[in-house]
């Protein structure tokens, strides 16, 4: 008997002449090749899993598949979606009812944004290097680590001597090298103005003083008479702003400029913060000789005074070398209680962005980031316009809009800093000898660097947006969200008792402890006493009772008892969340998708293969009288009992039907038994590639069976047909075995019908059992009323009086019981109605429904 295959919605489309996929080479062939391609997008519905005989649904399916038809879509609809698919995320599709769609959007999300952490990475690892740090390192020994006349260093500087050392000694020694290595002067004027023979001294150096007025400072009644000149700390409005330059001809470090005539800028020192004027001298000459006179003349006329507060030294370098500028700023404070401290800064920065090669490549990577900013602009504005104001309720939502302002503000500036140093180079270039200030430039490179150091963190930290649809990568945003409020709760205690420790630290040894000096190193001081570091003796020293009883305290509350009970609520947190995880069943996950997407492929090759087996069986068999030609209806009569429509039917024969004589002769088969051949090789080869990269099924139903348990929601998310899912077997289902499967079918229907009429049955006995309950509710407690009004008589009567009528009213129930149909009352566990009425009168028998009501009436009695 010949097989039969089942209809499926594949099997109702039609053959394609002008296209091959499996053609030899892979190249198209019209003339000679054929492919059976499934309509992919119709997801057709199958109208029976196991197929009926031949030329019975044809017909409908062709019907059903112009049904499925989509509507033909037009250029600009097509361009439309196109561009909306580019920005189709989580919160602007509807993902919430279809776990694949969440799961494949999640995915497309996670790839973009991967190649945007790349180019983020790529332009921010561009900027910076490791031989910024020994470029640094190299000046900063230069200067802060070579020794003076006095034994000391720039490090070291504690007084106005050891200022006036430093500056007349290692400065100029360290900015002017005019000999070789050897001795030998350098006499090549292309040679002289570098330092360590490679970084160009930009510019000239410039000295800056900060001073105060006399008698800033208000002085007490009893030492008026003692003291007559009184100068305070610094502020702004205490500045001295008098210049004597008549007293100094030819020199301006006793005229007194603005901050806007030196275009200056603050600074942030150690006491106090600058201001951007001050009395200035520049070293003019360019060279080691009229350097040392100036300074040297500056040190005879005592520039540095008592109401000197701050010196500044300023001077920037370049080395075309590695293309990096290195500004450099010497700060050495005059506080009002004499002495000096010293402090520095080294700005390694590169201002020149593109001069090589990889300078233009990392340009390159520039405008992407650029392209991605405005990508993610467009993104966020789409869905703050769907979700309005509840759109900033999601922290990854702010995460995203703290990114995109942070990378605003870092191009912004780039642009900026471009324009402004070619300004400067070109100014500098016209006057070499004037002083070049970078200080502002370098500082806000660094801010820059900053700012881009965040971006990339946050960049990163973003990831778990994406990879959050895993359960397990949950657990620390559930975690932490879940204990959010014991945190706050705990951080308020933790505070508190903190904060009154860091005051009462400053307080007790801020006089003679460093880390406890004021209030924000008693405050970083604590938190490294946490971590370990702390220095025991110093508190001892300082305070020999108050000390240890301090340091005492301080670690049992902290240590011991509240970073417990914060590691105790995170602890706890972590094991509810690990255990709600565990409970939850596994939804559809990125592994799911990856393995259904190669299902997907597994089955579309078996399927072209099944179809390329029954085409050559059917050339085999087709052939009744054995006349080596195979007509028209012959080939329609085999192909008609394994399933085809006979629209595909007739499209395949008039394809190598090449005369028209509705016959095919021996040169037509073979042309036809070619073609086959060429098509299962290159399923076989494709088929092979699968096989690498995962499990090969056998046929398309066994290799869809393994992805079974992603539920069953996995038959209408596919393509919404059975056909699709579960293929062809190679071997087919024979009539025999589909007359079996009817019968089992039909016998379960019939199982089906009677057990959902016992379930009706048993809901309406379970009604009738409810009402028969409030009867006997309302009879009880009209007993009990009757009981309750008859005042007269005594307790015995009562109690007889009561017994009497709850007998009569349980005999009343047993004779309704003996006679309801089908021994209603009866219990479930009972053989007999007999056996059921008796159960009623006692809580022990075997219904659950009598026990809870006798349960009941003891309780009212």
């Amino acid at each position: 008997m010949p097989k039969e295959r089942p209809t499926s919605a594949q099997s109702r489309t039609a053959w394609i002449d002008d296209m091959d996929t499996y053609g030899s080479g892979g190249h198209a062939r019209p003339d000679s090749q054929f492919e059976f391609r499934a309509r992919e997008d119709a997801d057709l519905p199958m109208e029976n899993e196991f197929g009926q005989k031949p030329g019975s649904r044809s017909d409908r399916g062709k019907e059903q598949t112009q049904v499925a038809r989509p509507k033909p879509v037009g250029i600009f609809g097509k361009i439309g979606r196109g561009i909306r698919s580019l920005w189709a995320t989580r919160q602007t599709e509807e993902t919430k009812g279809n776990r694949e769609l969440h799961v494949k959007t999640t995915l497309r999300e996670l790839i973009i944004y991967i190649v945007f952490l790349v180019i983020l990475c790529v332009v921010t690892f561009g900027m910076t290097s490791t031989k910024m740090y020994y470029y640094t390192k190299v000046m900063s020994d230069l200067f802060l680590s070579t020794t003076h006349s006095g034994g000391g260093t720039f490090q070291t500087l504690t007084n106005v001597d050891d200022f006036w050392k430093f500056s007349r000694e290692t400065l100029l020694k360290g900015l002017y090298w005019e000999k070789w290595y050897n001795g030998d002067d350098i006499t090549n004027p292309d040679d002289l103005g570098y330092i360590y023979y490679e970084n160009k001294l930009l510019g000239i150096p410039r000295f800056r003083q900060l001073k105060v007025s006399s008698n800033s400072c208000v002085v007490h009644e009893d030492f008026k008479d003692v003291i007559r000149h009184c100068y305070d700390s610094y502020s702004d409005n205490l500045e001295d702003k008098t210049s004597t330059t008549a007293d100094h001809p030819g020199y301006t470090a006793w005229t007194y400029k603005t901050e806007e005539e030196l275009d200056g800028s603050s600074h942030w020192g150690q006491l106090t913060t600058y201001s951007g004027a001050g009395y200035v001298q520049e070293l003019v000459g360019n060279n080691y000789t009229s350097a040392k006179a100036l300074v040297d003349h500056l040190f005879n006329e005592r520039w540095i005074d008592r109401g000197t507060r701050a010196v500044f030294i300023d001077f920037t370098v370049y080395n075309a070398n590695i293309n990096l500028f290195c500004v450099v700023r010497f700060l050495v404070e005059f506080p009002a209680t004499g002495g000096a401290i010293p402090s520095w800064t080294f700005r390694t920065v590169k201002l020149i962005r593109y001069v090589t090669v990889q300078d233009y490549f990392i340009m390159a990577c520039e405008c992407i980031f650029v392209l991605f900013i405005v990508y993610y602009i467009v993104e966020e504005s789409l869905e703050i316009k769907k979700h309005k104001l509840s759109y900033f309720k999601n922290v990854w939502n702010i995460l995203d809009i703290l990114v995109i302002l942070l990378a605003i503000l870092c191009v912004a500036f780039d642009v900026y800093r471009t324009v402004e140093v070619d300004n400067k180079l070109s100014v500098l270039l016209e006057n070499p000898d004037k002083f070049a200030d970078f200080e502002f430039l370098s500082y806000w490179q660094t801010r820059f660097d900053n700012a881009i150091a965040i971006a990339v963190f946050l960049a990163w930290i973003k990831i778990f947006k994406y990879i959050s649809f895993n359960k397990t990568m949950t657990q620390l945003s559930s975690t932490l969200g879940r204990c959010a409020k014991d945190l706050a709760g705990f951080a308020v205690m933790f505070f508190i008792i903190f904060l009154a420790f860091t005051q009462l630290g400053y307080l007790l040894f801020g006089t003679q402890v460093k880390d406890f000096s004021n209030f924000q190193n008693s405050f970083f001081t604590l938190f490294r006493i946490i971590l370990g570091d702390f220095d025991f003796h110093q508190l001892e020293a300082a305070n020999r009772v108050l000390g240890p009883i301090f340091f005492m305290l301080f670690v049992f509350f902290v240590f011991f008892v509240l970073i417990n009970m914060f590691l105790a609520i995170i602890n706890d947190t972590y094991s509810e969340v690990k255990g709600d995880m565990a409970n939850q069943k596994n939804e559809f996950e990125m592994g799911d998708y990856f393995k259904r997407g190669y299902m997907k492929m597994v089955e579309k090759i078996n399927f072209k293969r099944d179809k390329i087996v029954d085409i050559q069986e059917a050339l085999k068999t087709a052939d009744i009288n054995q006349d080596h030609k195979l007509e028209f209806d012959e080939w329609r009569t085999d192909l008609k009992t394994r399933g085809y429509a006979d629209s595909e039917i007739e499209a395949l024969f008039a394809k190598y039907d090449v005369d028209g004589d509705r016959i095919l002769d021996s040169a037509e088969q073979k042309r036809l038994t070619n073609d086959l051949e060429e098509q299962t090789t290159a399923i076989n080869k494709e088929y092979d590639n699968l096989e690498k990269t995962g499990h090969r099924p056998g046929t398309a139903r066994s290799g869809i069976s393994e992805n079974d348990d992603t539920g069953d929601e996995s038959d209408d998310d596919e393509s919404g047909t059975k056909s699709s899912r579960s293929g062809r077997a190679s071997s087919g289902v024979s009539y025999e075995e589909f007359t079996v499967l009817s019968r089992r079918v039909d016998r379960m229907e019939h199982s089906i019908g009677s057990i959902v009429s016992k379930i009706d049955a048993v809901l309406v006995k379970l009604e009738a059992m409810e009402k028969a309950k409030l009867k006997r509710r309302e009879t009880m407690g009209k007993i009990l009323d009757s009981i309750t009004e008859s005042d007269g008589n005594s307790d015995e009567m009562k109690r007889e009086q009561m017994e009497k009528l709850v007998r009569e009213e349980l005999e009343r129930w047993d004779s309704e019981t003996s006679f309801s149909p089908s021994g209603r009352g009866a219990s479930p566990g009972s053989g007999n109605s007999s056996r059921g009425v008796r159960a009623r009168s006692r809580p022990n028998s075997g219904n659950p429904v009598d026990f809870i009501y006798d349960r009941g009436y003891q309780s009212n009695v």
